[in-house]
């Protein structure tokens, strides 16, 4: 079994104490409620490069480059997690952002730096705790731990 990437927590203060000198990109829920205002939220909060795309691939490249974050370990914070990408029709959508979410936490983790010239990081999804968000996670079987 993999290890959980994402986390569930009651409050934004608990991230930020305990993920001191981590860069945190903080994401407004009630503000990503499409997968368009997601992209324009989660580029903002972890400030994207001007070159950056508007679309999910672009968005999987940027996370998979964060070359521009000095910080090892960067956590994306998701507030009010039950109005995230709640504007979405589809839940496919919604399943492929998690799923890609997912899939870059792992490949940060095996990255060998030695090879890809590429310095390491540490991508932890954190969601505010809701009946939604641990919906979601399990229906996909992502695994996920509850941040106390």
């Amino acid at each position: 079994m993999k290890s959980a990437h994402f986390l569930i927590a009651q409050k934004e203060t608990d991230i930020r104490k305990s993920f001191l000198g981590s860069y945190i990109a903080y994401i407004d829920g009630r503000k990503a409620a499409s997968i368009k205002d997601f992209h324009e939220q989660i580029a903002a909060a972890m400030q994207f490069p001007d070159y950056s795309g508007k679309n999910l691939d672009d968005l999987d490249e940027m996370l998979n480059d964060l070359e521009w974050i000095d910080e090892q370990k960067v956590i994306i914070y998701i507030d009010h997690s039950a109005e995230w990408l709640s504007r979405e029709k589809s839940e496919e959508k919604i399943l492929a952002v998690i799923d890609m979410l997912d899939a870059t936490a792992e490949d940060w983790k095996w990255l060998d730096e030695e090879e890809e010239g590429i310095s390491r990081k540490e991508l932890n999804i954190v969601f505010q705790d809701s009946p939604r968000i641990k919906a979601l996670l399990q229906e996909q079987e992502i695994p996920f731990s509850i941040f106390s």
